[in-house]
């Protein structure tokens, strides 16, 4: 080999390795984001009886403003690092959970959900949300914890197989490609609420509301 092709042999050997290796770090971190996403989200109860503790108008606000801004931006980047299960040459070639797709589609439609309905006044979208929130995380941790991650247990070996996407590259293409076909209708359903919503906008300004006191927030989800 001359010194071109081995040049080219270690840039290759890099680049696809560096690749695996962030797929594999992403794969690996998204229970920890489920989990987050998780937390914030059913966390609601918690925060409300926080809130109607603070007797400062502007320390109110700022405890509900960062807990919307945190539990609605987590959720954006556990959708955004699911992407990867969206990519056909990675879901044949890697160890994936087969059930990515499906989980990170239900993470899209709690986050419609949010984007659709007033979650936080709204008890039957808050219920249709934490459901859809559930779902994905059951169909994400199963295949992660006990398949992807139980490769050296025996007793799992069954189970490890079937949910592993390598293993079943014809089902796991199929998953993916009806996944996408799910997150393509939902996002074009977003699309044309937006741009409804910003027609009937121009067409009829209104000034900006005034900002609800936080203080008694709709008890949607407040089951204590």
């Amino acid at each position: 080999m001359n010194p071109d092709d081995i040049a080219t042999a270690i840039t290759d050997a890099l680049v696809q390795g560096g690749a695996k290796w962030l797929v594999s770090t992403i794969v690996a971190f998204l229970p920890a984001l489920w989990t987050m996403t998780l937390v914030l989200h059913l966390g609601r109860p918690y925060v409300l009886r926080t809130l109607r503790r603070l007797g400062l108008r502007f320390g109110a606000d700022v405890w509900w403003m960062s807990y919307l801004l945190m539990r609605d931006a987590v959720l954006l980047i556990t959708f955004a690092l699911s992407w990867v299960f969206f990519m056909p040459n990675v879901v044949q070639s890697s160890d994936l959970p087969i059930t990515g797709p499906i989980a990170a589609l239900f993470l899209l439609l709690a986050l419609a959900v949010k984007i659709s309905r007033r979650v936080d006044d709204d008890v039957t979208a808050f219920r249709v949300a934490t459901a859809f929130l559930v779902i994905g995380a059951t169909l994400y941790y199963i295949p992660q914890v006990f398949a992807i991650e139980a490769t050296g247990q025996a007793s799992l070996a069954g189970f490890a197989s079937a949910f592993t996407s390598s293993s079943h590259p014809t089902a796991a293409l199929w998953i993916l490609w009806l996944s996408f076909a799910g997150v393509v209708a939902v996002g074009a359903m977003l699309a044309a609420r937006v741009v409804q919503n910003a027609e009937r906008t121009m067409n009829h300004p209104v000034s900006t509301p005034r900002p609800r006191a936080p203080h008694a927030p709709a008890p949607a989800g407040d089951d204590d």
